[in-house]
């Protein structure tokens, strides 16, 4: 992700991603919105996939669309809001289009059903993460006048055998789920509640996405889960083997799995758990040249009474131990981090705990939040959210200033060095400019010569800011 003056991940804050595709001239038009996590988008294309085969055609134009969605994130109280504020503006379409379908999807779906269906009136549809299969139902079911929702939660839901409509067709990056739900309870988050347990997905299905993606043009891939470490697909429990030790396939073998598909095939994973990150996963990654040298590790807290809080499972010092770890076996390794301010208690000593551990790694680049109470959370039962909102934001304005100094002194680093880019297209800001990413996460921005978006080519890098590179191609690749 790009940043500039604040080093934050305003896709959890709340801000839309449209995901929509240009429709044909199909009869039934679909238009998708998706707000919040990696996670998000990449369900809002099996959603895409599943009403495809039911006849629909996505469109970037809601006015002509028959079904409009809106993939939610609940993870903080601004990002509902701006999906209560969108579903207003789209009740004013309905007004004037009742053949019109809203729904909601994801995480507010099972949250907030009975508010957005019954109280508010906002919604036609809601559908959880593990009901996206039955949405054509639900289609159906609002077309004969009722409210239709499905917010069960599975336990072996992972949509394995759909082969997601990649909605920025023309695309060089593509995001694939790996597994879903959790079962880490921290304190302060909704995801076990809203998105189910944790289970894998077979790993001969996620090679082969990849493989299709790379056949397709892709040039890099995402695997993502709540907590990758945790990956694990055991035969046995299929009842298809005898040996559980000899047939459990773990992250670091994915991830080498994944790796072998192609070496112009660039691999990146999110999100990593402190108290799960293992050596082998770190072996793997120093081993092969295209899986990119960059983790993202939330910390949240640099304080371990917070973080025991937070139920979080490990200490400051288990967490520094395996930074440590990083950067011995994946010398050249970027690293980010979550963290949130002013969680239940915390304490100035507390807080100053965080600042002094982002000084001792030193952080690429951050996602920063002030703590937001979520209902149904562990830390809403137990705990009182008795931080001032003023001493949040003085503390959060203290880290983003931390923050930004550390992503600036990583930059400046990079100067003078030559870094192997893949280009992802023009620069948002020049269009005589082009802009990708180096393996580290850093985007570089270079002038567009007859270069092509997804080519590699080597930039050397000549200057910077606290979030972007700047440079001129010295060779392709």
């Amino acid at each position: 992700m790009e940043f500039e003056n604040k080093v934050i991940d305003e896709a959890i804050q709340g801000t839309a991603i449209e995901l929509t595709n240009q429709g044909g001239d199909g009869k039934k038009k679909l238009y998708l919105e998706s707000y919040g996590c990696q996670m998000n988008f990449s369900d809002s294309e099996v959603v895409a996939s599943i009403l495809a085969q039911d006849g629909y055609e996505t469109t970037r134009n809601m006015d002509e669309a028959d079904v409009i969605l809106l993939n939610t994130c609940s993870i903080r109280e601004n990002a509902e809001q701006r999906v209560r504020n969108r579903l207003t503006e789209f009740k004013i379409k309905k007004e004037n289009n009742p053949e019109l379908v809203v729904g909601i999807l994801g995480c507010m779906a099972e949250r907030l059903k009975k508010n957005l269906l019954e109280e508010e009136k906002l919604v036609d549809l809601v559908a959880g993460p593990d009901a996206y299969r039955d949405l054509p139902n639900l289609i159906e079911e609002v077309g004969t006048g009722q409210k239709a929702v499905n917010v069960l939660l599975s336990r072996d839901e992972t949509y394995a055998d759909i082969s997601p409509v990649r909605l920025d067709q023309g695309g060089i990056a593509a995001f694939v789920t790996i597994m879903r739900g959790c079962d880490n309870m921290c304190s302060f988050c909704v995801v076990p509640f809203t998105r189910g347990r944790e289970r894998s997905r077979d790993p001969h299905t996620i090679v082969q996405e990849c493989q299709d993606l790379f056949a397709r043009g892709y040039r890099e891939v995402t695997l993502l889960g709540q907590n990758v470490d945790s990956y694990r697909w055991n035969l046995s429990s299929k009842g298809e083997v005898k040996n559980p030790e000899e047939e459990t396939t773990n992250f670091a073998q994915l991830m080498e799995m994944v790796a072998l598909v192609s070496p112009e095939l660039r691999v990146r994973f999110s999100t990593s758990h402190p108290k799960d990150m293992t050596d082998d996963v770190l072996e793997v990654m120093a081993k092969y040249e295209n899986i990119c040298p960059y983790i993202h590790l939330p910390v949240q807290s640099g304080n371990t009474d917070v973080l025991y809080r937070m139920n979080r499972g490990y200490s400051r010092e288990w967490y520094l131990e395996r930074i440590d770890a990083i950067k011995r076996i994946v010398p050249d390794c970027a690293i980010s981090t979550d963290v949130i301010t002013g969680f239940c208690g915390e304490t100035e000593a507390e807080h100053e705990d965080t600042l002094s551990l982002m000084d001792i790694v030193e952080y690429d680049f951050a996602y920063m939040f002030k703590y937001s109470e979520r209902p149904k959370t562990l830390a809403e039962r137990r705990f009182d959210d008795d931080v001032p909102e003023e001493v949040k934001g003085r503390r959060l304005n203290e880290i983003i200033d931390k923050q930004l100094a550390h992503s600036l002194k990583s930059n400046k680093k990079q100067i003078g060095t030559i870094q192997k880019v893949l280009i992802e297209g023009p620069s948002k800001r020049s269009e005589e400019h082009l802009c990708g990413r180096t393996g580290r996460n850093s985007m570089v921005v270079f002038p567009k010569g007859t270069y092509q978006k997804a080519q590699y080519v080597m930039v050397r890098i000549d200057d910077c800011t606290s979030a972007t590179l700047m440079g001129e191609v010295v060779s392709v690749c």
